[in-house]
């Protein structure tokens, strides 16, 4: 039994038809082909997922497309506005706080909104918000600084 949902997808109004099982990375993958949102674990535990529903960073491995009906979901393609990278991807690229990269867009995700509830954050801080969020390739020195440096953006560009 197929159900209706409709809700705000980097800002435009997403109507669709979706499976009760499918789940929110797929949606946003498979259906609207914003292919940014990556599929790592299928666990919530590696973070490559992380989108924004309603504001907060959550897995969207971890929560159905019916559950996320009526709501506003950002994925790495909505952070970046009118051409302008947002302030902490400006910083992930400056800092090569990324290797392969394909943890980078979970990473953002998560990070930016860390970043925007805690604006202050010490480097010890970020290390222990950021335990979700796995990178197979780097010692997570570049993005700590990265983070940093894109929390410092975000505060100067409130």
């Amino acid at each position: 039994m197929a159900l209706s949902i409709s809700l705000t997808v980097n800002g435009k109004p997403v109507t669709a038809t979706v499976e009760p099982h499918v789940l929110l990375v797929q949606f946003l993958r498979e259906e609207l082909r914003l292919t940014g949102t990556h599929i790592g674990c299928d666990t919530a535990q590696c973070g490559a997922c992380t989108v924004h529903l309603e504001g907060r960073a959550i897995k969207s491995c971890n929560i159905l497309a019916a559950q996320a009906d009526g709501m506003s979901v950002t994925t790495i393609e909505g952070m970046s506005k009118d051409g302008q990278l947002h302030p902490m991807q400006a910083a992930f690229k400056e800092c090569h706080g990324l290797q392969c990269g394909f943890c980078t867009p979970g990473m953002v995700m998560s990070a930016s909104a860390l970043a925007a509830q805690s604006p202050g954050l010490s480097e010890e801080e970020v290390r222990e918000q950021l335990d979700g969020n796995l990178c197979r390739c780097t010692g997570y020195h570049n993005i700590v600084k990265a983070v940093m440096q894109g929390a410092q953006g975000m505060k100067a560009g409130a």
